[in-house]
């Protein structure tokens, strides 16, 4: 079996500020379970460390879908638009999963990209809202299950 995973949930240093988010339960996986971490904010483009980002007026989904009138949108907190990285790296993502044959992603809560169920609100506020990430957005839409820390598919 083979899952895509936010490489911060491994111990990487890709959070936007430098750090990371190890989550013990999915470095201790099964046995016969290969890992393949993914930072879909630096397979955009985008630094470590880098400015905090939320999305604006929608969600992930709208983010593809346009479905709120071109008006959702990744900002960095200073308005800095950096959508077209989310873009790329959610389809840098889905490209890797595609060639190593991933049966799923295991990515992390809360993130503008990889936040299945919630993500913040866009005000900066440590406010949340309902809604997926950009990268789950797309990993979903293209049938790849996505999973999160809370949530481990051998659990």
């Amino acid at each position: 079996m083979v899952y895509l995973v936010s490489a911060c949930l491994l111990g990487v240093n890709t959070r936007y500020d430098g750090n990371e988010n190890l989550y013990e339960d999915i470095c201790n996986h099964p046995h016969g379970v290969l890992l393949v971490p993914v930072c879909p904010e630096q397979l955009g483009g985008l630094p470590t460390p880098r400015p905090p980002v939320e999305i604006s007026g929608g969600s992930g989904l709208d983010i593809w879908e346009g479905t709120v009138e071109g008006t959702a949108a990744a900002l960095q907190k200073d308005g800095t638009d950096v959508t077209e990285n989310f873009l790329a790296g959610a389809q840098e993502t889905l490209k890797i999963a595609r060639l190593v044959g991933a049966e799923g992603a295991i990515l992390k809560t809360g993130s503008p990209s990889c936040g299945k169920g919630y993500i913040r609100n866009g005000t900066f506020q440590k406010k949340w809202k309902r809604g997926d990430g950009v990268t789950v957005s797309l990993l979903e839409k293209e049938g790849i299950k996505v999973y999160t820390e809370e949530n481990l598919p051998w659990s």
